[in-house]
């Protein structure tokens, strides 16, 4: 039979003995609590201080910040479990380790993609192959590294799109940096007709894209002859850039195609409109009423 007396006996028995072990653990408590701002206090400085140090003998600020977060992460556990022991709860410590593991397998598992991007950001930031500001390829998507970030990089493109790429593809995924490849060729492809003096055309061509801006002097402008097209001769013409940032390789094809139709009407050579030839079978009656 249900003894309602003796249910409330047992948990009246219950909630006395946690009172009374609170108030004796008070003292631990209090001493728990000031431990742990203590570590978080400890965990704020090491970290301005690792970050200051490192800042004297690396120039990577990416990693500098990695390293001064990782350590401010450390003493922070560390103080956790210091608290946990001070206040007698050993056992759940170890409760905790033991379900980390476990817990960090199974989230290892769950999450591969944001770990692989993880691990992605901190090798990029150690190894740098881009910064912020660089003019950079990826997928067709090129732009300017406006942010780092240990998951993802974001990129602005030239059409004012941001766009965030994940670090996993940024690492593996081959990618063109054009800021630290200064050097750029633009290539122009034109068609002259079959009445003009090549050699004309060669010597005209040099000079229009050796009037372009940005254009670097100690790379001489090439042009090659191509082909026998259907309505003109073809050839491609060369130029090599500074290009660094920005928008510069675009006006320098712009200008450079400009450049082209100007010296060529201003020295009589003409690129021809597609020409096309219709036959009939039968012969037309043109007398026919």
């Amino acid at each position: 039979m249900f003894d309602i007396n003796r249910v409330f006996a047992l948990i009246s028995g219950k909630l006395t003995f946690w009172y009374e072990a609170f108030i004796k653990n008070i003292p631990n408590l209090i001493v728990a609590i000031v431990a742990l701002f203590a570590f978080f206090y400890l965990g704020k400085t090491l970290r301005n201080l690792v970050k200051k140090v490192l800042q004297k003998v690396s120039y990577k600020k990416s990693v500098n910040e990695i390293l001064g977060t990782t350590t401010n992460v450390i003493v922070i556990v560390v103080g956790i479990f210091t608290a946990l022991e001070i206040i007698g709860l050993e056992k759940t410590v170890t409760s905790i380790l033991a379900g980390a593991g476990v817990i960090g397998l199974a989230l290892g598992f769950a999450f591969q993609e944001i770990a692989a991007n993880f691990v992605s950001g901190v090798l990029i930031a150690f190894r740098e192959p881009y910064q912020i500001g660089d003019i950079i390829e990826v997928d067709k998507i090129v732009g300017q590294v406006t942010n780092i970030e240990l998951r993802t990089t974001g990129i602005t493109t030239f059409q004012g799109l941001e766009v965030f790429i994940p670090n996993k593809d940024m690492f593996t995924k081959p990618f063109i940096n054009y800021t630290s490849t200064p050097r750029r060729r633009v290539d122009i492809s034109v068609g002259v007709s079959y009445h003009d003096d090549l050699e004309k055309v060669e010597k005209v061509t040099k000079e229009a894209l050796e009037a372009i801006n940005g254009r670097l002097e100690n790379v001489p402008v090439e042009v090659f002859f191509e082909e026998f097209g259907a309505s003109s001769i073809n050839l491609t013409a060369r130029v090599w850039i500074d290009y660094r940032a920005g928008v510069a390789f675009y006006k320098a094809r712009h200008e450079a195609v400009m450049n082209i139709k100007k010296y060529y009407d201003n020295n009589g050579i003409s690129i021809p409109f597609p020409i096309r030839t219709i036959e009939f079978s039968n012969q037309l009656d043109v007398n026919k009423n």
